[in-house]
């Protein structure tokens, strides 16, 4: 059985409570701390037979906030509710400036702590995801909102309210620990292997530090240590000029192509930010747009077929990325030329492991999060001038490709996104698209893996969705619905029925109308603690699900007012023109769906694809 406690714990002024639910086993705890009594000590034997039975609590934020607050409390032996009150606030004040000094170390700890916020990476301000909006991402029955006003003083009868909250905020997190475990338990598995506590990285951590841990048991040197203590190496460069990132050899036909990299090699930067703004180049009527991220173009509102006559062919670079480094000699200048060599064996080790194997999959996060650390300030990987060498690199040999691809009789390009490209071929010169792609293969040393599509419906090049031969799906952007956790799994009967309309041809009403999943029609909004939501004339949770419904309310946003209006709230409305049911009960799912805003909806991505 595992030996794993789920727990959470609220502050207030004059409460804390603290709830722990095992995550197998029926067994749950309440702990509170207030005027009425105080069980700092049952709270402190506690986790004392937690740590003797070397169990885990898991929790969500738990390391930047729950427990810090308990931590006082196992210091202190015994405390009042104001005091484990004052250390939240604290901790709550030091988000932004010094987030760091209320951490408690892992060899600090009382007890093991797993943080489902931290491995999901939420602690990242892109990917910032709530526990309210993991409810709504995992379809709970309910979305339960903090019930009173952080810092108020509550009085008896607030407190099983309180409690009540409190123990479904751990019932939250325990089913999300769930969804967690195959993450857990890879993380357990590189922990054991490695002798390195993996437990508590984000998915790119796992990756830089397994990185950096093979650089170091290769005599590299990554950190200075001093007064100030432990500093990563870096390589920081006053300017930039982009011509010394840019391969010499790189030379184009066409004059557009060439415009480019002229003006690219003239370049002399002092940041990486900001640099590509509008750079394009049109060929043959296709645009291409360069940027920091990679190049990007496609046609757009588009339905391209393989035919009897013509052929879709995708070419995609092997971790293009990586091998951009291991094949070009591309390095952080302080971390010296064996960076490559380490690069090139954990590419090979990785190609020795199964697909869905632990080791597998942390060489593939390893091989891949370094670029993006190369410009991250605080890295050991920090060095701009290898971030340029691999984007504007990685986006002119692709044009390289499109360029040689461009020559074939009656070849269209499709799309062209960061590490590859797509085109429409007369099949009869489907030979000569090989023959390009062994040329360019030859030339850059780089490795092209190519699909076959039988058809791609384009709304633009972050939206569509391409069947390959037998069936399968890529989609993307507005048509993707197998969402990752930090992203808004709102009205996904949207893109679900598109896809049927696309794929199978079904009608958009009629599917619609018979789709029996309420929950792919639930949207939700929220608003920060400092504004509110009203649905109608009453106020609702500041994080809600609703639908449109007929014979709903509107929903409207109300923010603080402005500097220039001084005691004027705005209001903005939320889904302007249609009604909704607010339903953060699923069971107040009782008025009928308004179907006509999903049809809408749906019509933007289905119909004018010519």
């Amino acid at each position: 059985m595992s030996n794993d406690y789920i727990y959470d714990c609220e502050t207030y002024p004059n409460v804390f409570t603290l709830a722990v639910e095992h995550a197998e086993a029926p067994l749950h705890w309440m702990f509170e701390i207030s005027d009425l009594r105080n069980d700092s000590r049952e709270i402190i034997a506690f986790l004392q037979y937690l740590t003797d039975t070397d169990s885990r609590m898991v929790g969500f934020n738990n390391l930047g906030f729950d427990y810090p607050v308990i931590h006082t409390l196992i210091k202190m032996g015994k405390s009042d509710a104001r005091t484990l009150y004052d250390k939240a606030m604290a901790i709550i004040a030091a988000q932004d400036d010094e987030k760091f000094v209320h951490m408690v170390y892992p060899g600090d700890r009382f007890v093991k702590q797993i943080d489902l916020f931290k491995i999901h990476h939420f602690d990242n301000k892109a990917r910032a995801t709530s526990l309210k909006v993991l409810e709504f991402n995992m379809r709970s029955d309910t979305i339960e909102d903090l019930p009173f006003p952080v810092g108020t003083n509550l009085t008896a009868d607030q407190l099983p309210t309180l409690k009540k909250y409190n123990k479904h905020d751990v019932a939250q997190t325990k089913q999300f620990y769930f969804k967690t475990l195959d993450m857990i338990r890879f993380r357990e598995e590189l922990t054991l292997k490695y002798s390195r506590d993996f437990m508590n990285h984000n998915d790119t951590k796992i990756g830089k530090d397994y990185f950096a841990m093979k650089l170091e048991e290769a005599g590299v040197t990554l950190y200075d240590y001093g007064s100030a203590g432990r500093t990563p190496r870096q390589t920081k460069r006053g300017t930039i000029a982009l011509k010394d990132a840019i391969l010499p050899w790189i030379a184009f036909e066409q004059p557009e192509f060439t415009r480019v990299l002229n003006w690219l090699k003239d370049q002399v930067i002092t940041e990486t930010k900001g640099i590509f703004n509008d750079i394009t180049a049109t060929v043959d009527g296709f645009t291409f747009v360069f940027g920091l991220g990679g190049i990007h173009g496609s046609v757009e509102s588009k339905v391209i077929e393989s035919t009897d006559e013509c052929v879709v062919v995708d070419l995609d670079v092997s971790s293009y990325y990586p091998n951009l480094a291991i094949t070009n000699g591309f390095y952080p200048a302080h971390l010296g030329a064996s960076f490559c060599d380490i690069y090139k064996h954990l590419y090979e080790q990785r190609k020795t492991y199964a697909k869905n194997s632990a080791e597998n999959a942390m060489l593939k996060l390893a091989l891949n999060g370094v670029y993006g650390d190369s410009n991250n300030q605080f890295s050991v990987f920090y060095d701009p001038l290898f971030t340029m060498s691999i984007t504007l690199n990685g986006q002119l040999l692709l044009c390289l490709l499109a360029e040689g691809l461009m020559h074939i009789d009656g070849l269209k390009l499709i799309q062209i996104n960061t590490d590859g490209l797509t085109v429409l071929v007369p099949r009869a010169n489907k030979w000569m698209v090989d023959a390009v792609r062994a040329t360019w293969e030859a030339r850059t040393k780089l490795q092209l893996e190519e699909a076959i599509y039988s058809r791609m419906f384009i709304r633009d090049v972050n939206n569509y969705i391409a069947e390959y031969e037998g069936g399968k799906l890529k989609r993307k952007g507005a048509y993707e619905y197998d969402m990752d956790w930090s992203q808004n799994h709102g009205g996904m009967v949207i893109a679900k029925v598109a896809e049927k309309v696309l794929i199978d041809g079904a009608p958009i009403r009629q599917t619609v109308e018979q789709w029996s999943e309420i929950m792919d029609f639930m949207l939700r909004t929220k608003v920060p603690r400092s504004s509110h939501l009203a649905w109608g004339d009453a106020k609702t949770q500041n994080i809600s699900r609703y639908y449109i419904a007929k014979g709903g309310k509107p929903l409207n946003k109300w923010m603080p007012p402005l500097k220039a209006k001084p005691g004027v709230w705005r209001c903005i409305g939320v889904e302007s023109g249609w009604n909704v049911q607010v339903c953060n009960d699923i069971k107040d799912a009782t008025l009928p769906v308004d179907f006509d805003y999903y049809i809408r909806e749906i019509e933007k991505l289905t119909l004018g694809l010519a």
